[in-house]
This record gives C-alpha cells, structure tokens and sequence, in this order.
C-alpha cells in the first residue's frame, strides 16, 4: 500500500460523468427486453436521475475514502461546504500537510511561554534551562498554497456556546494546551479559569460560555492505565469494546479530535482482556499491535456513528506523533538521540524507524469504510524532520535524576513529547484549516 497516498484521509474521487452513450444502450435494452410501460417509464427516470445527480452520488461515495481529495466540481463543493463550521474549502490542487519549514523569526512564536500560564512543567523548556529558542522560529509552509492565519477571534466566536474536545494521550493534551495558550489572551482573566475533574480537564471561557477540554485516554478503550495521574503500568491491558466506559463523557461536544497511537507501539503483543475487569477470573489474550489498534479504530468509528450528529459536529483524527530516539535514524552520530539537536532533519524522505507504516494502512483500511466524515490531521511526516522541537532533558523530572543519568543526558532525554510554544502550535494551525476549509 503506497504510504503517502494512504494518509490523505480528506480527497474525493473525480466525479462521474454519465454520457449520452451510457443513456442510449440502456434505452437500447429497454425496448429489447419489451417491459411494460410503468417499469419502462421507472427504469427511465433511474437512468436520468443518474445522469442528472452522478456527482452527488460519488461525492458521498468519495467522502468515504481517505486516499482522495476534495471535490472537483461546484456540485460537490456544496456537499463539503454543508460541514459544521466550514467557511470554504482547501485551493484546488493544495496538500496543507505537504510541503517544507521555513524560518519565520517575525511572527514565531504565536505566543511566549511565560504568557501562559496553562503550559505542564512537563513542556516548559525555556523554564527548564533550554539555552536557545531556534525551535519555536519555523513556520510551516505548504507546497504550492499558504495555511490560513490562526485567527483566535474568529476561533472564540465559533465556539461560542459550544465544547471542544481533545481525546487521547499526553501528545493530545500538548495539543489541548496549545489551543488554550492560542486564545487565552483574548479572554479576561476574571472570565476564564481551567480545572481538571479525573481524566477530564476542562479550560473555561465564561463570556463566550464555551469549554476546551482534554480527556485522558490513551487507548481510548478502556484500560488499566486510565488512571490520569499514576497511568506508568508495565503491564498494559487493554479491554476489548469498551469504549461506552469513557465515550459517554465525550457526548455533547461539537469539536473532538482523537489520537492513541503510541500506547499501542510496546514492539510487544497487547494484552486484551474479553470480559470484565472486575472479573474474579480475566479472560486475557494477546494479539499484534496491528490487530489491537484496528479494534481500537473499529470501536471509535462505531461510536462515532451511533453518538455524533454529522450536521452539527465535527470530528478529527491527528496522526502518529514521531519520536526521534536514534540519531542513526536521520544519519547523525551513532549513540545519540534528540539530546542536543537544534537543526531540523534536511532529508525530505525521513520516515524514521518508529513509524509503524502497518499502522497507517490500518487507519486508511478502517477510515475509508466509515460512513461518517471524518477529517484526518497528518502530523507526521511534518514532525518527523522536528527533531529539534522535544523536551529533551528541559522539563520537570518526576524522579531524581541518578548519577550515571547526570552523567549521560542522553539516557533520559525525553524524545517523545515537545516544547511549547512549538511545533504542536503548527498541528493547530492544520486543525484551524481543516475546520474552516475542510
């Protein structure tokens, strides 16, 4: 399965065009087959509301298929403009997710980290002791097309009255902090406050009488690791069809945007419990990774359908966030990591070793048979040149840091989540576009 293809979860096929040809055969066969004037009359009028409406058919069809575009016609431009809260649609021929970073020191960053007061400890590096700010200066720029202006007014008002919600893992919620640092500023500071309620955490914006809110659950099934503060299980388990558990507290919202992915990449089975975890005896298989994570695709496109109203709701998916462990991986000195990179990776075709090319086919399989549109946040290939945008060791250590660790920073450089503001900043601006211009 061609990869690249596979990702562009929002393309539509070409329409169908019915020709005068295709009109006559099948009036040819009509009069051969000598049929009576009721289903002559029917048969003829199937065959012209074909030839009339065959665009609006495949542009249904083509909403289901996520190795296509967008739509090629002003027929189907309506269809995608009947999306919640679009006011347009992506440039014919733009690919927002493929294109290069350029260095943008006048308008980078969108905000300072000492401005918002909402960033983890866990993604502050500039608290930390981070010695540059080189990685908060790119700016993503598209082949061919320029992303949208992240307008925070404009996002304040489309939320007004309504909830916003990001669902999934500690990179969903660096996400979620990002879009609370984005629009903060225009709120009072006496009409906005942020509390976490267990797995739920919940930015308020009272004026506008609006929520953005995380949920953390980074399988989005339930699991033994739902626990949003002591959530560090070796032993993951993972509980098959039981996303109703958390799914019941995402109903209502009008924005969600999901991801799970890394919890699944243990380079071990997962561990499926069938019954109940309240079961005296567990009843606990193991599968592959690619079989867990298609359940877990299949169980979250379900309850899309069931629970969310396609008129007034939109729902994203954002991709698998890389990880930059191996500087082997993008040629660089063997034995080191993120640990001191403050260059982007200037191979255009770095995939990276962690990136699980079977996931993605399972997300383009599972996607395209959903029968809800659903819009796909490609941050990955985007992030993959980034590995001078993670944490490394400027973040707060949760354990006391050992001699040999001191010794070798390396060991516990955090390659996996990033700073803030930074490159999730960029994921925003994608969302932003693909809200507005789907």
């Amino acid at each position: 399965m061609n990869i690249k293809r596979s990702l562009k979860i929002s393309k539509m096929k070409q329409p169908f065009t019915a020709s005068s040809s295709s009109s006559s055969s099948s009036s040819s066969l009509i009069r051969k087959a000598r049929l009576s004037p009721y289903l002559l009359t029917l048969l003829v009028f199937i065959v012209f509301v074909a030839i009339l409406y065959g665009e609006d058919f495949m542009c249904l069809l083509g909403q289901l298929d996520p190795n296509l575009d967008r739509p090629a016609t002003s027929r189907t431009e309506k269809k995608w403009e009947k999306l919640p809260f679009s006011m347009g649609r992506t440039p014919e021929g733009c690919d927002f997710f493929s294109g290069r970073w350029v260095w943008d020191d006048s308008n980078r960053p969108l905000y300072e980290e000492s401005e918002c007061p909402y960033i983890q400890p866990q993604l502050t590096c500039q608290e930390h002791g981070r010695p540059e700010k080189d990685y908060q200066h790119w700016r993503w720029q598209p082949h061919g097309c320029d992303l949208p202006s992240f307008n925070a007014t404009l996002m304040l008002e489309t939320l007004r009255g309504k909830r916003m919600m990001f669902v999934g893992d500690s990179l969903n919620r660096g996400q979620y902090v990002s879009m609370v640092c984005l629009l903060h500023r225009l709120i009072p500071e006496d009409q906005k406050s942020m509390e976490t309620f267990g797995s739920l955490t919940v930015f308020t914006a009272k004026e506008y009488n609006a929520t953005i809110e995380f949920y953390w659950a980074p399988f989005l099934l339930e699991s033994n690791s739902d626990d949003a503060v002591i959530h560090r299980v070796s032993d993951r388990i993972v509980r098959r069809g039981s996303i109703n558990k958390h799914g019941k507290n995402w109903k209502g919202v009008d924005i969600i945007v999901f991801n799970t992915y890394l919890w699944w990449m243990t380079g071990l089975d997962i561990k499926i419990l069938q019954g109940s975890f309240e079961d005296e005896t567990k009843d606990i298989i193991e599968v592959s990774p690619e079989d867990a994570y298609r359940m877990a695709m299949k169980s979250m496109l379900r309850w899309v359908r069931k629970n969310m109203n396609r008129k007034k709701t939109r729902v994203f998916f954002t991709s698998m966030s890389p990880t930059h462990q191996k500087s082997i991986d993008w040629r660089g000195e063997p034995g080191h990591s993120c640990y001191n990179e403050t260059t982007l990776v200037d191979n255009a075709t770095y995939w990276g070793s962690d990136c699980k090319r079977s996931i993605m086919e399972v997300i383009g399989d599972e996607f395209s048979r959903s029968r809800f549109p659903i819009t796909f946040l490609n941050i990955t290939l985007l992030s993959n040149y980034r590995k001078d945008a993670h944490t490394s060791i400027y973040k707060k250590q949760w354990s006391p840091l050992t001699p040999e660790q001191i010794a070798n920073p390396v060991s516990y450089a955090d390659c996996v989540h990033w700073c803030l503001p930074g490159l999730q900043d960029t994921w925003n601006e994608l969302l932003f576009a693909k809200l507005f211009y789907p």
